[in-house]
């Protein structure tokens, strides 16, 4: 079916693409949704049509590649669900939304470039939102399944749209200018982001540039040669009427713009229509600069003129996190800090994310007035009552004016308070234990105290975990196996380092199939953190049989003695448990088969034996078999991994041969996905790989780095040369130099052998070589050629700082490095 046969209004129907998410909190609930089922390189959205049925969605969007008979036949049983059949889900979205678009004639901005979009868009938003009803992009909502999603919420209410649009390869950018149809167009600069898509620099400015070709206005830095060129070569072919707005700092330019440095800010300077304009802004850096200029230029063009109004607005502005950040708190919270991202479809990712966390903890939103929606508070408070409702928010802590008047609309457990001094005063933050807690508010309202109240006190090192970094490698390795070989997550040793539950959430979220720790009480701290996915122990003792069974874990066995261990305490257990009224349940059992790594394991020998014995113990249910590469991660050992290979596809088949079923089969490690993907079989074990770390080095630049290990300087001194720094006088200066103590050391994991220049530490843009030996506390590094003062942030490792580039600096390995890193760092994971 074409898209002009589809009876659907875009203004009473909202899209849904992924069965997890909320539903749009401005609908009445799933009876408007349209499900657009989206065959992706990671992902089938055909296989989630079921589920999303049984939450009383009932119109459906599918692709005629993905109508196989099967799924003909289950779409056959929804007898009441309207569904649509089309050759591409997302062109169909896309076409939807440029039609619904087209509704509305107001100013609409739209931003590309290379950096700064975002940031641009949020500070635009926020200087314009006194005088428009804005709908914006949520997040960095810029890609071709994004800009969709966020041009859907327009409506006669709103009467400004600001979108931004990003591109990855060619051809992209025509499908997201149809949607957005922007009137103004800011082009924010072009750098190397994304180059591996494209031919050429020039290239990618063109596709851009497709964007604006039916613009009113452009407005971007002149000095971008590459950008001002291909403007004038192709843009004002095909749009001569564009108006251009190409500014520099060079005073002989068309549009001159003279930034002067003045106390904790810069004062930006320009001549609009026959009248000087200067607004101070508290920033000093180019790259803000660059950004508000393209504000300030943009409100002009929207008619916010006045020098006064201007300078009030451009004063307030502040650096922009578009960053979820989950953080320990006070009390056994766990705290998400999202302040100052103050929209409702920010809130609505802000709520998923909320909902992916521990489900055993009370969920609590801490939100303020909702000042940049677009719409009516009488229809925003009762939609948001909806939207917390759906997501079963256990208590609202409202804080503002305006969401205190509609608190009869709220269903859930409030609590009210006219601003935050006085929420902060009632002592009820103090009270709260055992919750997840999401900080959500406007600029205004000064969350950063709410958020500091809750924060677990700590030392200023942190980890920080990148989860978008995460899931993108998750995808890569996927792609790598393909859709039907399923996929075990290694979170032993605290998830290498990178902290287990909440690494754990964020996989039952994207669903893998299995997740392995090394001991049973890490299996124990998941289930008591909501995980609920199979979990295999790799060590199981015979001290923590009883929690393999209270907790549903499910054992390694890889001898004869821990399996007879096993079957002892099963033929005992039920009798000393008879009073009790938990049940019985007997977890499966997972089989190791020793190939060659000879460390634990079956020998070839053994194989008879074992599935006698398993057979004569019905009770006994074999999930998987499973070996391991000795030598997956380097190519002079690939014969010996196929001779692993064939050893263990026997071994697998004899015992699955004497058990009469076959269990699920796995042998591949991070290094063996790469490397060696034709042994993919049934399953695979990732581990390393989904940190960030691809170890057989064959595909690095695919993975992203996950862990950021931070610190900041403490102290700094001017010491002269001869002096020496550090224990035993090991730091020897042979000139005038500027060291700064760090506040980390070996106790916190930065390793000892990193000492004496071996290290280096990312300081404002330069690598910065250790100066004495690593204390237990504290690191001392020569900053003599950094732009650093004491308080500013220094990075161990992660960008720019390869954590295999360390490993091999003291002849180690990443893991080690990785899961080396103290349990007294606190960790931050984050999301954008």
């Amino acid at each position: 079916m074409t898209i002009q046969e589809f009876d659907i209004n875009t203004s009473d129907v909202y899209p849904v693409t992924d069965s997890r998410q909320i539903l749009s909190p401005t609908r009445n609930g799933a009876a408007d949704a349209v499900f657009f089922a989206i065959q992706g390189e990671h992902h089938d959205g055909h296989r989630f049509i079921s589920e999303l049925y049984a939450k009383n969605v009932r119109q459906f969007v599918v692709e005629t590649a993905a109508l196989t008979p099967d799924l003909r036949h289950e779409l056959a049983q929804l007898t009441d669900a309207h569904i649509w059949e089309v050759g591409s889900s997302l062109k169909t979205l896309q076409e939807l939304a440029a039609r619904h678009r087209g509704q509305f004639d107001i100013p609409v901005v739209g931003i590309t470039g290379s950096n700064g979009k975002t940031i641009v868009k949020e500070w635009l938003a926020q200087v314009l939102s006194p005088d428009f009803l804005i709908q914006k992009s949520p997040k960095s909502y810029n890609s071709q399944l994004g800009v969709p999603l966020s041009v859907w919420p327009l409506n006669e209410e709103h009467t400004l749209g600001i979108f931004e649009a990003g591109i990855s390869k060619p051809d992209e950018m025509q499908a997201l200018q149809s949607i957005i149809q922007p009137t103004i167009g800011i082009f924010t600069n072009i750098g190397s982001a994304h180059d591996e898509g494209f031919r050429s620099c020039k290239q990618k400015v063109a596709e851009k540039l497709r964007l604006f070709r039916k613009s009113d206005t452009l407005i971007y830095r002149k000095s971008y040669a590459e950008i001002d060129e291909e403007i004038y070569l192709l843009l004002k072919a095909v749009n001569p009427t564009i108006r251009l707005i190409g500014w520099s700092t060079e005073p002989t330019a068309e549009m001159p713009i003279l930034f002067t440095n003045q106390t904790s800010g810069t004062k930006i300077s320009l001549r609009w229509e026959g009248s000087a304009y200067s607004v101070w802004v508290p920033f000093s850096d180019p790259a803000s600069l660059e950004n508000a200029t393209h504000v300030l230029l943009a409100s002009l063009v929207l008619g916010v003129t006045r020098p006064a109004v201007l300078q009030e607005r451009f004063a307030r502005l502040r650096p922009v996190s578009m960053r979820l950040e989950l953080k320990e708190g006070i009390h056994r919270n766990l705290l998400i800090d999202d302040t100052y991202n103050n929209d409702l479809a920010g809130l609505s990712i802000a709520l998923n994310f909320l909902n992916q966390q521990d489900s055993r903890r009370q969920k609590v939103l801490v939100l303020s007035d909702l000042l940049e929606t677009g719409m009516k508070p009488a229809e925003l408070y009762p939609a948001i009552a909806s939207m917390l409702a759906e997501k079963e928010v256990g208590q609202l802590v409202g804080v503002g004016p305006e969401i205190s008047q509609y608190q009869a609309v709220f269903t859930v457990p409030t609590r009210f308070y006219s601003a935050t001094e006085e929420l902060l005063q009632s002592g009820y933050l103090n009270d709260l234990s055992d919750s997840v807690i999401l900080v959500k508010g406007a600029r205004r309202f000064s969350f950063e105290t709410v958020v500091n109240r809750f924060v677990q006190k700590s030392n200023r090192t942190v980890l920080e975990i990148n989860l978008d970094a995460l899931t993108h490698n998750l995808n890569f390795y996927r792609n790598k196996i393909g859709p039907k070989t399923r996929i075990m997550v290694m979170v032993k040793a605290f998830a290498y380092g990178s902290g287990s539950a909440e690494v754990a959430s964020l996989l039952q979220f994207h669903r893998v199939d299995y997740l392995a720790v090394a001991y049973a009480d890490e299996g124990v701290a998941l289930r008591q953190n909501g995980i609920k996915l199979p979990i295999m122990v790799m060590n199981p003792a015979l001290q923590s049989f009883r929690q393999l069974i209270d907790y549903q874990l499910e054992p390694e066995i890889y001898s004869f003695g821990i399996l007879d261990e096993w079957m002892r305490f099963l033929k005992t257990e039920p009798d000393q448990n008879a009073n009790r009224e938990a049940v019985f349940s007997i977890p499966p059992i997972h089989i190791k088969l020793d190939t060659g790594m000879h460390r634990l394991g079956f020998l070839p020998d053994e194989i008879t034996r074992l599935g006698e014995l398993l057979t004569s113990n019905p009770n006994l249910r074999v999930a998987t078999v499973f070996s391991h590469l000795a030598g997956s991660d380097e190519a002079e050992h690939t014969p010996f991994s196929h001779e692993q290979y064939r050893q263990f596809v026997d071994g697998a088949a004899q015992l699955e041969a004497t058990l009469g079923y076959a269990p699920l089969r796995h042998l591949l490690n991070s290094a063996g996905i790469v490397r060696l993907p034709e042994f993919k079989l049934d399953m695979v074990r990732l581990g390393i790989g989904l940190y960030g770390v691809e170890v057989s080095r064959l595909e690095p630049q695919q993975v992203q780095t996950v862990g950021t290990l931070k610190t900041v300087i403490s102290q700094i001194k001017a010491l002269k040369a001869g002096e020496t720094v550090g224990y035993s006088r090991r730091g020897v200066l042979t000139q005038d130099a500027r060291i700064a103590t760090l506040a980390i050391g070996y106790a916190d994991g930065y390793d000892r052998r990193l000492g004496n220049g071996v290290g280096q530490v990312w300081v404002n843009g330069v690598l910065c070589p250790t100066v004495g030996s690593i204390c237990m506390d504290m690191t001392m590094i020569d900053i003599t050629n950094a732009q650093a003062e004491e308080g500013d942030e220094a990075i161990l490792f992660g960008q720019p700082v390869s954590l295999t580039d360390l490993a091999d600096r003291i002849g180690t390995i990443p893991y080690e490095i990785l899961t080396g890193v103290s349990e007294r760092v606190k960790r931050v994971f984050y999301r954008e």
